[in-house]
């Protein structure tokens, strides 16, 4: 106390008077306003000198190009029975690129504007691609430049923008028998203007994704900025759902692709690009016409001598696997490019199974039968391969079902809740004399988990279902609405897709049925519950309408065919189960196990020992409690 008076007492003793203050805040405005004139001024000259030498440079860009900055743009067009490309001599790039043999979806832009029979990938309002060249004392871009057309067939255009006599950019083209476009940079007489250890270009590529499928909101989970990691030999993506800007890839990577659901635009590099490229992705709102906004910044090699060219491919067209697995062998580069990643298949486990048994049986079948077909036979096939797992699953829950009576009379003097342990154990023991596992049924089901989760991966991504009909589906790889409205309903939407109310009800269905097989076998507070679980059960379906109205209708078909069959192999399998003769069956084992010696193996052995050590712990910890209760009297008195 005393130290902070002498604190408290010093500092007023010390504060400087109202003319002092006064004075002092005078000095520092009139400081103040002086460092903001001068920041400004400095400002003001900094700027003035980057006019200086942007205005330079152009004036050094204009004096060496004075030809190629001036003129009037026209457009070539690159054509085979695939794709068409439209090449703009402003910039000498791409503009355009129609995919043939694809139906347009009748989607509207703000402009009003609708996709033609073909679909459109891009056009030169979504789309830009410059290539830069840092010379000594200016940057060359090729966006800025009027190119002259030479060699123009339906496949080759060589696109040439002349500097000064002897001195050219020259961009050379030559389009595949498919959807693979093939490019040469080069310069000409220019080695003089760059620096010595000039080696790299600039690549800065843009482009609008634009909106080609019905269902905005699922085809924006399938549009992804992909990349393949060169050393690693691995791709990856940048996130499909929220903003990346400028992300920084550590690895040389080989290939960037812009994607959409079923459609991609791929730029390879010969050389690879350099690690450190900056990659962006920006979601577009729904109603917009379009999915992401995309760039990539890039650097790949460069030769200012002209000796080397540098050499990119270009993909433009669908996502299907077998495809990208044949039009990458057109690329020359060498490189394991693995561009049939883009066809999305699941976690590894669940890529295993598309793509080594899915796509083998897809393709074998959509050569005979109609997509909606395939699916069903696919279904019936998955079936098939799994009855045996899900006859025992089955089995087991009937054995445990027809024993019900007799667990109530082992387990009826456990009634107390401090008895479950006890309970449970006499459970086992009871099912251990009739040689019956209640685990038994739970790995099979389990095992066909990874189907579903792969067809949830497969059936979205396979670009044959796009524009297919069938019965009711006008498009298989969309939602199927049977009403619609304008505006967006929380968690609904703006529409009710009728495969997604069949999938709902058919596992409204299962669950009855799995409900009713299981409720039969419960015992105890088992049965109190399961019905706890009942309404669980009952409820899943409806969270599962508000995640599935916006899924194709395909993969909501699958998942409907699927459950009504699970539902009637369960029906089928309890009424040809004759139950009294399991039951004679297990008798006929108990009495064979009343000779033998009880012994367990595997899980059931372990969880049994488990159930001990708990009962023995809760034992020692109530012989202590009693223990510590009788200490306490003993004190008391």
């Amino acid at each position: 106390m005393l130290i902070a008076l002498v604190l408290i007492g010093f500092s007023i003793y010390t504060q400087p008077s109202k003319e002092e203050q006064r004075q002092a805040f005078v000095q520092d405005s009139i400081a103040r306003a002086k460092r903001k004139q001068a920041e400004k001024m400095a400002a003001l000259q900094l700027k003035q000198k980057k006019e200086k030498q942007q205005a330079a440079i152009l004036e050094d860009t204009t004096a060496l190009f004075h030809k190629a900055l001036k003129g009037k743009s026209s457009k070539v067009v690159l054509k085979n029975s695939k794709i068409e490309l439209t090449l703009n001599t402003k910039g000498g790039i791409v503009e355009k690129a129609l995919i043939k043999g694809y139906v347009g979806h009748d989607i509207k832009f703000k402009d009003g504007s609708k996709d033609s029979k073909d679909v459109t990938l891009f056009e030169e309002k979504d789309q830009s691609l410059a290539f830069m060249m840092p010379a000594k004392e200016f940057n060359i871009n090729t966006s800025d430049l009027y190119f002259q057309p030479s060699n123009i067939t339906d496949s080759t255009v060589t696109m040439t923008a002349e500097a000064s006599a002897g001195k050219y950019v020259v961009l050379s083209y030559v389009l595949g028998k498919d959807y693979m476009l093939h490019m040469k940079l080069k310069v000409t007489g220019m080695s003089g203007l760059f620096a010595p250890d000039a080696n790299t270009v600039d690549v800065v590529w843009k482009d609008h994704c634009r909106q080609q499928e019905r269902g905005f909101t699922f085809e924006n989970r399938y549009a992804t900025l992909t990349y393949h990691e060169f050393d690693a030999g691995s791709t990856d993506y940048l996130s499909e759902t929220s903003e990346k800007i400028d992300e920084k890839i550590d690895e040389p990577i080989d290939w960037v692709a812009f994607k959409n659901q079923f459609f991609s635009a791929v730029m390879i590099s010969r050389d690879n690009f350099k690690k450190d490229a900056l990659l962006t992705s920006i979601p577009d709102a729904k109603g917009s016409g379009y999915l992401k906004n995309y760039e990539a910044k890039l650097k790949t090699e460069f030769d200012p001598s002209g000796k080397k060219s540098s050499d990119f491919d270009f993909y433009f067209g669908p996502n299907d696997f077998r495809l990208l697995q044949k039009v990458e062998k057109e690329s020359s580069f060498g490189h394991n490019l693995e561009m049939q990643h883009l066809v999305y298949l699941g976690w590894p486990l669940f890529r295993i199974i598309n793509r080594w048994f899915t796509l083998y049986v897809f393709d074998w079948l959509s050569k005979a039968f109609p997509m909606g077909v395939v699916l069903i036979l696919i279904t019936l096939l998955l079936k098939a391969i799994t009855y045996p797992m899900v006859k025992k699953s089955y089995m087991s829950s009937a054995k445990m079902r027809v024993l019900k009576p007799k667990l109530d009379a082992a387990t009826a003097q456990y009634d107390k809740p401090e008895d479950a342990m006890l309970k449970q154990q006499a459970m086992m023991t009871e099912y251990s004399k009739y040689g019956v596992s209640p685990l038994s049924g739970c790995l099979p089901m389990l095992i066909q988990m990874p189907i579903w989760i792969a067809m949830f991966n497969f059936v979205p991504n396979a670009i044959q279902l796009r524009g297919q009909s069938f019965l009711w589906m006008n498009d298989l790889s969309t939602f199927d609405p049977i009403f619609e409205w304008n505006k967006n309903l929380w968690l609904i939407g703006d529409h009710l897709s009728l495969t997604c109310i069949l999938f709902c009800g058919a596992q409204i269905l299962y669950s009855w049925f799995t409900m009713q097989q299981q409720k039969d076998q419960m015992v105890g507070q088992q049965a109190e519950q399961m019905k706890m679980m009942q309404w669980m059960m009952y409820l899943m379906p409806l969270f599962f309408f508000f995640i599935f109205n916006d899924y194709s209708s395909g993969l909501n078909f699958y998942y409907f065919v699927s459950l009504l069959f699970s539902a009637l192999i369960m029906w089928l399998l309890r009424k040809t189960t004759n139950e009294k003769k399991l039951l004679e069956i297990l008798e006929a084992r108990y009495e064979e196990n009343k000779a033998k010696p009880q012994k367990r193996s595997g899980f059931a052995a372990r969880l049994q020992a488990l159930q001990e050590a708990q009962q023995r712990q809760q034992e020692e910890l109530r012989r202590k409690q009693q223990e510590l209760n009788e200490k306490k009297k003993r004190l008391g008195k």
